[in-house]
């Protein structure tokens, strides 16, 4: 794939990452009431989810992603539990810094990453990004492996920064809190926002 079309692919997908959706609103109440753990399984859980969605735009699945819409309604509700575990966990959390993890263990790491494929899988503001919107820009229905291979690697370079600065910013801001009542405060706005963005990726 030429340099112009990667370019072009890195900028919209930039716009399009750092646009505030499910994703980015999960990241960021997961960063701001428990901190930084966890953040790295679950951002390659959706990282995956995007590149999938890439493969399925390219090898033109959209006919059969509208024939399988149960599976995917299955998937996205899926994406919506999570939300509303996460909102549950900071409403009944006690006054201070949460932990959204059980331990950091590898079962617990194997469930964010998961937690994070399928709240990309389900998310409607993805499957338009590459279903809809990319076909339309670009010439999908011939990209070689190659080019495959290489919008991947964008997808994992621009995800990854934007996630990862999402994070890092989160994180500075959750630490010039120290007052537990307004840790407290923290936790419950934060689970407000995670049960109503629940309710949003679950009806659409």
């Amino acid at each position: 794939m030429d340099f112009a079309s990667l370019a072009l692919f890195a900028a919209v997908l930039t716009v399009a990452a750092a646009t505030p959706g499910p994703a980015v609103v999960a990241l960021v109440t997961r960063t701001l009431a428990g901190g930084r753990t966890g953040a790295l399984p679950f951002i390659c859980g959706l990282i995956l989810g995007d590149v999938l969605w890439l493969a399925a735009a390219v090898l033109g699945l959209s006919a059969l992603a509208a024939a399988l819409g149960g599976l995917f309604v299955f998937v996205r509700l899926a994406g919506a539990a999570y939300l509303l575990y996460l909102a549950w966990r900071l409403w009944t959390a006690p006054t201070g810094p949460v932990s959204l993890d059980a331990q950091p263990r590898r079962s617990g790491a194997r469930g964010l990453f998961g937690a994070g494929v399928a709240l990309t899988i389900g998310n409607p503001k993805t499957m338009a990004f590459y279903l809809a919107a990319l076909p339309a820009m670009m010439d999908l229905e011939h990209l070689s492996t190659l080019g495959f291979l290489e919008m991947s690697g964008v997808i994992c370079v621009v995800l990854g920064c934007v996630f990862a600065l999402y994070v890092h910013i989160t994180d500075r801001t959750r630490r010039m809190v120290a007052g537990a009542s307004a840790l407290k405060i923290i936790n419950r706005v934060c689970g407000t926002v995670l049960a109503g963005t629940a309710v949003a990726v679950a009806t659409k």
